[in-house]
């Protein structure tokens, strides 16, 4: 089986590429601008298997033609691609009353419109081999959160996008769901949540600790595989007990 994978050069997107490879796996994976960081995951891929076939696009997700050139190529280099994995994502954060044109269209462009150009690439080659599996990432912040009013919106509409893609390509054999993140250590958390929020993840999430990328990572491989198959348009969570944000 061959996966692809967009934002798979660091964090969790990481994480499901070198899973991916530890399952006998291909993978192509996409990256927006830090080759050296791409560079690294190809360096650690191989560590774990010397003869996995793994590849890495620069890619905008912004883009939709850019996709579609990636998807031809990756189909084209790795013969077929079984499994799309929409991780790559951004934030910008902001109150609703001061965010800007630019700060909403980002988000919206890569968190939202990014996941459905990815999976129009796809979907004919899917449709072809009449089978395949579609993962999207998505957050806890699906429910609201403030100061994120255009991630929110995003994160949102890839619960519509998902369910819609479930019920219309189900019957061909195409599973599609979504992962919902709670909270993770990688660089994108370190970077953009605040101390405050850290603070009370740790006070009411009932696990009392922060998830790691790994355990997303190990979810996302098996919606992959035969055994979830019958798993289709789910919202499953990953978020040691806590449901929301603030």
């Amino acid at each position: 089986m061959n996966a692809f994978v967009t934002g798979g050069s660091r964090g969790i997107g990481r994480e499901i590429v070198l899973k991916f490879v530890k399952e006998g796996c291909g993978c192509a994976f996409t990256y927006a601008s830090n080759k050296a960081a791409a560079e690294e995951v190809l360096s650690a891929a191989a560590a774990l298997d010397p003869k996995a076939v793994v590849k890495a696009y620069e890619l905008d997700v912004k883009d939709s033609k850019a996709i579609e050139a990636v998807a031809e190529t990756a189909i084209a280099d790795f013969g077929d691609i079984f499994a799309v994995v929409n991780n790559a994502a951004v934030v910008r954060n902001n109150a609703a009353a001061l965010m800007s044109d630019d700060e909403w269209n980002e988000v919206i462009r890569t968190d939202l419109s990014g996941p459905f150009f990815v999976i129009r690439s796809f979907l004919m080659h899917l449709l072809s081999n009449k089978a395949g599996r579609i993962v999207n990432i998505s957050s806890l912040a699906q429910g609201g959160t403030s100061g994120q009013v255009n991630y929110a919106a995003a994160k949102s509409g890839l619960i519509g996008l998902t369910k819609t893609l479930a019920r219309e390509y189900g019957v061909k054999g195409i599973t599609t769901n979504i992962v919902t993140v709670g909270y993770v250590e990688t660089a994108m958390t370190r970077d953009h949540l605040s101390e405050k929020l850290h603070e009370i993840w740790m006070k009411y999430c009932p696990m009392k600790r922060v998830g790691e990328a790994s355990e997303i990572a190990s979810l996302v491989h098996y919606l992959t595989t035969p055994d979830a198959g019958f798993i289709n348009g789910e919202v499953i969570r990953v978020s040691g007990g806590l449901t929301y944000v603030p």
